[in-house]
């Protein structure tokens, strides 16, 4: 044994000497890599985590893949899993289409030279659970790695060919559910890290899974999926929106069962049978589902996902993990398609919050006035989705006895502004992983200034402490309050500025008018507020 192991050491000696004199190099569990030196940081791009079934075996959960032979060159990032092309204009379109594949199944690595030991950091990409990857720059993992973490991206299958559910599926399966397969693949690329992070210098027993958006719906999805547990130690959520999820096999909430959304795709593109859906071109699917309307979200099978997120955290059955959560002020300046079309005026406005939310149509009004409509709109919608599951999530983490640490980021910059683009949705993100060269081409550039650099350091100080201790602290910026009963919570306008009690009456605003959609049963809760807000069920037990 040790002259095997002797010998299998001299040959990824030479190998590595063969591909670049200061290559890293890397024999872990799953195979041995070579990637690139970044001076002092090492970086693994490309590494499959997972065989995804593809074609014949399409919509299966992922395969663990057997051990590769030789030295896998990991300079070179996989391609993202299939999605639409990117919207042309959008500030949150790459500079060109990624190049895409049903083999996508791939994670990258970031870690100091010489990490060892070193606290994980995974992040998870956001786009609508439609599009993005793990290989977009603005998620690059050098500068985090250079703050002392291994940083982690990964990619997981998106749209139809990650999340349909349909009876054949279900029938198919030994659980006797479908959907959640873009979620099965997080879970695998955690079982991954579980067992080959230490070969790269990241400790296994401490990692923060952390995502924006999407993303942070995916850390929702984790903190509640018995599959998951166990695999991660805190969690990061940033702009995170815990609307209403449909379920397998019965309607719930407004939203058909996500088994009769499949069959009825199948019906929209005349396909109809698992073979002939199975035989499809995968990015044909995929943009013909977007087209029909398939939105992809979790499902609440009772095996993946027991039961809708609201009720996992009522009932403090999800993952008993320090949290960290927020949101940005403008969410909806750069989302505008979730705002219906304005009313026709001030009165028209009021007689249809009236209308509609009854007895609380007074707080509506005091919170979201009429005396600027566009504002009203922009702050009922992104409260009613980011503002109130932020906090909510932290009150949920600290009935656990977790520590709980709430953010709002309100930084404006002159491009941004002037664009009317203030704090707008994943504007902290360069910030946060230190990303800023990375932003796409049409992303309001920020100054290079000693202000802004000054905010992005404290941003992500106070992120690799999270993820090393489960404390946020930076050097040289004020203490980070826990949100106990103070309700305290970290501004990010200019610099760091803690604070207490976030936008009073919010929270409980919308945790009555979610109460009350949740008690009536056949109502969702999520973008349909303010002026498109179904009428109010009146006050029920259970509620406010």
């Amino acid at each position: 044994m040790i002259r095997f192991r002797i010998l299998v050491a001299a040959a990824l000696l030479c190998a590595a000497h063969a591909f670049a004199a200061d290559a890293p190099l890397v024999d872990a569990p799953a195979g041995a890599l070579r990637g690139e030196a970044l001076d002092g940081v090492n970086a693994f791009r490309g590494v499959p985590y997972a065989q995804p079934p593809v074609g014949p075996q399409r919509w299966r959960p992922p395969v663990v893949a057997a051990r590769w032979d030789g030295v896998r060159d990991a300079t070179r990032f996989g391609p993202a899993c299939h999605q639409p092309p990117p919207r042309p204009g959008s500030i949150y379109s790459p500079a060109e289409a990624l190049p895409t594949s049903e083999d996508c199944l791939s994670l990258n690595v970031w870690a100091p030279a010489d990490a060892q030991g070193a606290p994980v950091f995974v992040w998870i990409h956001g786009g609508s659970l439609v599009a993005g990857s793990g290989r977009e720059p603005m998620y690059d993992g050098e500068a985090l790695a250079r703050q002392g973490v291994v940083m982690v991206t990964i990619n997981y299958r998106l749209g139809v060919l990650g999340w349909l559910a349909h009876p054949d599926l279900s029938a198919e399966s030994g659980d006797g559910v479908s959907g959640n397969y873009g979620l099965l693949d997080q879970v695998e690329a955690l079982r991954w890290i579980q067992r080959n992070i230490t070969a790269f210098g990241g400790d296994p027993g401490n990692v923060t899974i952390a995502g924006e958006s999407a993303g942070a719906l995916s850390v929702m999805y984790l903190l509640a999926a018995p599959p998951a547990r166990g695999l991660f130690h805190r969690a990061i959520a940033q702009s995170a929106y815990m609307i209403s999820t449909p379920a397998l096999r019965e309607s719930v909430h407004g939203t058909p069962s996500a088994e009769e959304a499949g069959v009825e795709l199948s019906r929209k593109l005349e396909v109809r049978g698992l073979p002939r859906l199975r035989a499809m071109d995968a990015q044909a699917l995929t943009v013909q589902a977007a087209l029909a309307g398939y939105f992809p979200l979790g499902v609440v099978d009772g095996k993946v996902l027991p039961a809708q997120l609201v009720e996992v955290f009522d009932r403090g059955q999800q993952a008993p993990v320090p949290i960290l959560a927020g949101f940005n002020d403008g969410e909806i300046r750069s989302l505008r398609f979730l705002l219906p079309p304005p009313p026709a005026d001030a009165a028209t406005y009021e007689a249809t919050i009236r209308a509609a939310y009854g007895e609380l149509a007074d707080e509506m009004l005091r919170r979201y006035p009429s005396a600027d409509l566009d504002e009203a709109m922009l702050a009922s919608t992104r409260d009613a989705m980011y503002g109130w599951t932020a906090e909510r999530l932290v009150r949920s983490q600290s009935a656990l006895g977790q520590p709980s640490y709430l953010y709002y980021f309100d930084h404006g910059y002159p491009a941004a502004d002037a664009a009317g683009l203030h704090a707008f949705h994943a504007a902290e993100i360069p910030y946060a992983l230190g990303t800023g060269a990375g932003t796409p081409p049409n992303w309001p550039v920020p100054p290079d200034t000693g202000d802004e650099r000054a905010l992005a350091a404290a941003m992500q100080g106070y992120w690799t402490a999270f993820a090393r201790s489960g404390t946020p602290v930076a050097d040289g910026a004020p203490d980070w309050p826990a949100y106990g009963e103070a309700r305290a919570y970290m501004a990010f306008d200019g610099a760091p500025k803690p604070g207490v009690h976030l936008m009073p009456g919010m929270f409980e605003l919308v945790e009555t008018v979610v109460c009350r959609r949740r008690a009536h049963g056949r109502l969702p809760w999520h973008w349909n507020v303010g002026i498109i807000s179904p009428p109010l069920p009146d006050g029920v037990d259970g509620c406010p």
